[in-house]
């Protein structure tokens, strides 16, 4: 599966960003697909998954509430609606793909299956 990230960029604080993330590649419906975030100087953290229906989401506390994602398997994408952006949300984000439910992908210690390239999203102060 090969993922193509769009949608980041610079925003101030409250605002909202769309990112989507374009897969080619065959049996993307059967992926938990997900959205993980490398803030600047930090660790690779998870933010949000859904699982291959579309019927199960999981998301990270920092972002509950405020961020929503969610995946349209005819067309392979999957996106994820940020809202109530704060500073401490600026970060690389990926795009993910894995064969685990969306709570193990959660806390799995290993990389994905699959990642993208990453956008950057800036919020300022």
């Amino acid at each position: 599966v090969q993922l193509v990230e769009s949608g980041g960029g610079l925003v101030q604080a409250g605002g909202s960003l769309r990112l989507s993330c374009a897969a080619s590649g065959r049996a993307f419906s059967t992926y938990t697909m997900g959205w993980s975030r490398q803030p600047p100087g930090k660790e690779r953290e998870f933010v949000a998954a859904i699982s291959a229906s579309g019927r199960n989401t999981y998301y990270a506390n920092s972002v509950k509430g405020r961020f929503t994602v969610s995946r349209d398997n005819a067309k392979t994408t999957v996106s994820l609606q940020m809202n109530g952006l704060k500073p401490d949300d600026t970060a690389v984000y990926y795009c993910t793909a894995d064969s685990l439910l969306p709570s193990a992908v959660a806390t799995m210690s290993r990389s994905p299956l699959f990642s993208g390239q990453g956008t950057q999203v800036t919020v300022s102060s």
